[in-house]
């Protein structure tokens, strides 16, 4: 990393999706002894506010996307007061560059970086190209994806994009497969994430599952994540058939999980897909369908046709999802072929990929 950089910002929106991996990052950062600040909006602070070793500041924006015309007016209103806002924030901190992560959130300080003349490089770790991202890409420095399979980059542009690998962090990256969970011959362990939102749907559809896996007599046990406010269905469902199971919400340490499971069930951001074949766990990707763009669904296709982990629709949930859990638990070498795709993959190279492409840029720059 080139010496005379004194500062970072990170602009980020404010999904798990996006903040999680901006968060890797900038702890990344902070170990290489670079001051480092991420700018969010309130929807990611909340996710934020609870690691006090990285400095955040909220710049509140919005998307024009919107229908209704006074909310339009009103979008319009808050991005270009945000626009102000990152303005001022550049010109008081005067970093030496912007690193934009995706989300609305993302673009008014991007787009000040670019007025005053502070390089800034966009990140997209979908398979298709967010709307921010997209139109931050004619002037950022560089777009940096997670996979050259991306959609969405315009023919011009695509001289500018690297493939660096998924942010994710350093402890999937670093950690031993061994300490993982083996198959073994008759227990699934399944692990269910709903992602930073949690998937509502999933408490209410999985347990009805579950209920037929009983009835078949498959042995498996449960580690689902949920609401809060779904702990108490969720517990007295399980107990009342008699399923071994353990009920845990979005806070928890999500690595304890990935150890004792030998199957997930999860929905297709492309951050928990990238942890989950970094430690070669097999899962069940259901996308979200609301998703925008409908990217969960295209990164789901991308994993299924590489044979890193299966797919299910969210409308196919009833259909499809108790005969393929019955296949597996029949057939467990279907799980041991998913692991040995899985190990021909690897992120660990992210962070080296960053800093030698970030020299590059900076050292043409300063």
């Amino acid at each position: 990393m080139n010496n005379n950089v004194k500062k970072i910002v990170i602009a980020t929106g404010g999904t798990g999706g996006h903040i999680f991996p901006a968060y890797s990052l900038a702890k990344h950062f902070k170990d290489k002894n670079i001051n480092v600040e991420i700018i969010s909006d309130r929807r990611g602070y909340k996710y934020l506010k609870d690691y006090q070793d990285i400095k955040v500041s909220i710049i509140s924006s919005s998307t024009i996307f919107k229908k209704d015309f006074f909310q339009l007016i009103f979008s319009i209103t808050m991005i270009i007061y945000a626009l102000t806002r990152s303005f001022i924030f550049l010109l008081f901190n005067r970093p030496n560059l912007i690193f934009g992560m995706g989300g609305y959130s993302s673009f008014p300080v991007c787009i000040a970086a670019k007025i005053l003349r502070v390089p800034f490089i966009i990140y997209e770790n979908n398979l298709f190209m967010g709307k921010a991202n997209k139109y931050l890409t004619p002037f950022a420095e560089k777009v940096f994806v997670s996979c050259k399979d991306l959609e969405g980059v315009s023919q011009k542009y695509k001289e500018n994009v690297i493939e660096i690998g998924n942010i994710i962090r350093k402890e999937i990256l670093n950690a031993k497969l061994e300490q993982f969970h083996k198959l073994d011959d008759k227990k699934l362990k399944i692990l269910i994430l709903g992602g930073s939102q949690a998937a509502k749907i999933f408490a209410e559809e999985l347990p009805k599952i579950f209920k037929k896996c009983v009835d078949a007599n498959i042995d498996f046990k449960i580690y689902q994540q949920c609401l809060p406010d779904q702990n108490e269905f969720l517990n007295s469902y399980y107990k009342n058939l008699n399923i071994n199971f353990e009920i845990f919400n979005f806070k928890s340490n999500i690595m304890d999980y990935f150890q004792k499971a030998n199957l997930a069930i999860t929905r297709s951001g492309s951050s928990m897909l990238a942890e989950l074949i970094n430690v070669k766990v097999p899962f069940i990707s259901i996308p979200l369908p609301s998703s925008a763009d409908n990217h969960q669904l295209k990164n789901a296709i991308y994993y299924k046709k590489h044979n890193y982990g299966y797919l299910i629709k969210e409308e196919d949930i009833k259909t499809e999802l108790f005969g393929l859990i019955s296949r597996i638990s029949k057939e467990k070498s279907l799980l041991n072929q998913v692991i040995n795709k899985q190990r021909q993959y690897s992120d660990k190279s992210v962070y080296e990929n960053i800093d030698k492409e970030i020299a590059k840029i900076l050292n043409e720059k300063y």
